[in-house]
């Protein structure tokens, strides 16, 4: 069985590729309690499905600064090229630690992969569009719970931001031309590049149990 439930509302600065999460992010069951806004196609928000969307927030936040901080270690001690070095090499070994950590499984997926792997399924594509499409409206994205087969599914919108257009941006313009040709020896079949500020590059897909263990 498959069940997805849009959140109502939520408070959060989204997260910006590669930068760690600051302490603005209010929970969702506090901003239900707010706005007192129903989701999306019900008439209320069942107390586990805020607690779902809770919990995986809280689960790609701390991978995300986990990421973030070991990113910026790295462009403090060698600049864009440590950075490219630490996405090529470390991101996803620490986001699979986090996930063990965690007990849960968290990937960074999106339409246009700078790696193959990251390359998002299907359903993960819909997310995606999901996410745009909001964007492009001026609206909150709200994050998206699936309840699969007895297991929790979350995602939320991954941002760029000024930083990350050193990296994602367009080339010659955002990018300079030592990066773009790293870029293309660690990356030969890379599309993530040409983004703009505040647009959607993927998102964060998490599941879970349903009861931790």
């Amino acid at each position: 069985m498959k069940k997805v439930v849009f959140i109502a509302v939520i408070c959060v600065s989204f997260y910006s590729c590669n930068q760690e999460k600051k302490s603005s992010y209010i929970s969702v069951e506090k901003q239900l309690e707010k706005k007192k806004v129903p989701a999306t196609g019900q008439t209320s928000v069942s107390a586990d499905t805020i607690s779902y969307a809770d919990r995986g927030l809280n689960y790609a936040l701390s991978t995300q600064s986990v990421l973030g901080k070991n990113l910026m270690t790295a462009i403090k001690n060698s600049g864009t090229s440590g950075a490219l070095a630490f996405c090529n090499q470390k991101a996803y070994p620490l986001t699979d630690s986090m996930g063990v950590l965690q007990k849960a499984t968290l990937k960074r997926v999106t339409d246009k992969p700078r790696n193959p792997t990251n390359q998002a399924n299907a359903i993960e594509l819909e997310h995606v569009e999901t996410f745009k499409q909001v964007i492009a409206n001026n609206e909150l994205p709200n994050p998206i719970v699936e309840d699969v087969d007895g297991k929790i599914k979350v995602f939320y919108p991954i941002l760029t931001n000024q930083m990350c257009l050193q990296c994602h941006g367009k080339p010659n313009k955002d990018i300079e031309a030592s990066t773009l040709s790293k870029l293309t020896i660690l990356y030969p079949e890379d599309k993530a590049i040409g983004y703009g500020l505040n647009e959607v590059r993927g998102i964060w897909s998490v599941t879970f149990d349903k009861s931790p263990k």
